[in-house]
């Protein structure tokens, strides 16, 4: 592989933004450097033409940006309040969810997914508000899979209680770690036997549907200390498990003291063992690793994070959240790339406004969207199906732009990837080592499609395409 070439950071900034690095709107990233300019109200959209098109589908994530503290490693969208409204926080979300679902003209959201932030501080009415919205402006099946997040510190079991009442049904807990050192160092509010305590009363509140988040590679862990943690995390676990390796942010305490000296920095070589290590001591108990930081046994994968994977419309609520879906109400027939304001004061003003926050939309070409598609499908094990890429590129297949000597051929000839009936897809040694493989696979993308051409730009560098969330849509 040719080691000039980089994973584009836009892409990057989309994975980070996305579940398989935490909770969606955690990561959020600014986007493009846009003021909202004044525009109307929103306006009812129009009825879509029947016979046009199958009734449009997504999922929908919701933001609540609040924490009690922040945490040492943490960099997201996230904010200390010494004083919330959150009558007034709760309907800025029911009225940019009504908002943006309108604009959408989505006919049924298939899950929905409380992200934060801490939204287990949110109030139950809060969460009970914002899904009778999303009902009253789309199909929600009764079925569908409506998570939560939740620290151990705000989960008690009368409190898990009044959010299943309202609705949910999916759990996702913060445990990050069962050692009270490391927890310490992490700057969580819980202790180790908290967590314990959590999981066990969300178990029994939401049997095979509450997931564990662990993180490893932390600083100063070592490997048989991570052993343990995993043997620990599998007494207590359900049928759902996420890990994720620790990534010491720019202008985080806990960064901050691995560059003075004060903590050691992992070696890279023993992130990849321990990592390893997870994979085949999950696999071994049942568990299947369906995407790169995830893991379900019994069937219990979580809906909303495929709908990502797979390149489904979503749309986001809140401050920070990120969305991909198509304006119909506008009469567009494009996807959007849209990133909500990320100040909850600034949000709430413009919600409360324009009836939704957006800070920036940009309309993906095809290329930008099979780009999305590449490196966020090929994080499953099942990875691109024909199908899936048909729909996105109708005049080249993925025979056409993988099937043909070049940089995919190479990796499948490695063992790294395989092109087949079932689609593309990396091999169990490939999924381990995603990221490298990427920018061979989008430099193959690129120049089958010929796009040696870049999106325009302004005089000041940004993305020309970008246009105010506030001008009517």
């Amino acid at each position: 592989m040719a080691a000039v070439r980089r994973w584009p950071r836009k892409l990057a900034v989309l994975a980070a933004a996305l579940p398989g690095a935490g909770s969606q709107g955690r990561a959020a990233a600014p986007g493009p450097a846009v003021l909202p300019a004044p525009g109307p109200t929103e306006e009812p959209a129009p009825e879509p033409v029947p016979g046009t098109a199958a009734p449009a589908t997504a999922a929908l994530y919701v933001h609540w940006p609040y924490c009690r503290k922040r945490c040492s490693y943490c960099n997201f969208n996230t904010y200390v309040v010494r004083a919330l409204d959150e009558a007034a926080v709760r309907a800025c979300l029911v009225r940019e969810a009504q908002t943006l679902l309108r604009l959408s003209q989505v006919h049924s959201v298939t899950s929905v997914f409380f992200g934060g932030g801490t939204p287990s501080l949110a109030g139950p009415g809060t969460v009970a508000a914002v899904l009778e919205a999303v009902a009253g402006a789309a199909h929600l099946a009764a079925a569908a899979e409506v998570t939560l997040e939740a620290n151990p510190s705000s989960a008690s079991i009368s409190r898990l209680a009044g959010f299943r009442a309202a609705g949910v049904n999916r759990l996702s807990i913060g445990v990050q770690s069962l050692d009270d050192s490391e927890l310490r160092m992490l700057g969580r509010e819980h202790t180790a036997a908290e967590a314990r305590q959590a999981v066990e009363a969300a178990r029994g509140l939401f049997p095979g549907r509450t997931s564990m988040d662990l993180l490893f590679g932390l600083p100063g862990q070592s490997r048989d200390a991570w052993a343990q943690r995993l043997e620990a995390a599998l007494g207590l676990c359900d049928d759902h498990i996420s890990l994720y390796q620790l990534t010491l942010e720019r202008g985080t305490a806990l960064a901050a003291q691995v560059r003075g000296g004060a903590l050691p920095e992992p070696p890279q070589d023993l992130l990849a063992d321990m990592y390893e290590t997870a994979r085949n001591v999950l696999v071994a108990t049942g568990f299947r690793h369906y995407e790169v930081s995830n893991f379900a046994r019994k069937g219990a994968l979580s809906t909303h994070n495929l709908s990502y994977w797979r390149a489904d419309e979503y749309i986001g609520v809140g401050p920070g959240a990120h969305g991909r879906f198509v304006l119909r109400g506008e009469g567009g027939c494009s996807r959007e790339a849209r990133v909500q304001t990320l100040e909850p004061v600034t949000w709430m003003r413009e919600v409360q406004s324009h009836g939704h926050g957006t800070r920036s939309r940009v309309v993906l070409n095809p290329l930008e969207q099979l780009e999305e598609l590449l490196t966020l499908g090929l994080r499953t094990d099942e990875g691109i199906t024909h199908e899936c890429w048909g729909h996105f590129s109708p005049q080249f297949s993925l025979q056409d732009v993988f099937g043909e000597p070049g940089e995919a051929r190479a990796l499948q000839q490695s063992g790294w990837l395989v092109l087949d009936s079932g689609g593309l897809r990396c091999t169990w040694a490939g999924l381990a080592v995603l990221d490298s493989l990427l920018p061979d696979l989008l430099w193959q993308l690129q120049r089958a499609l010929g796009a040696a051409r870049c999106p325009p730009r302004d005089k000041e560098g940004q993305d020309a395409r970008a246009v105010s969330g506030h001008d009517g849509q």
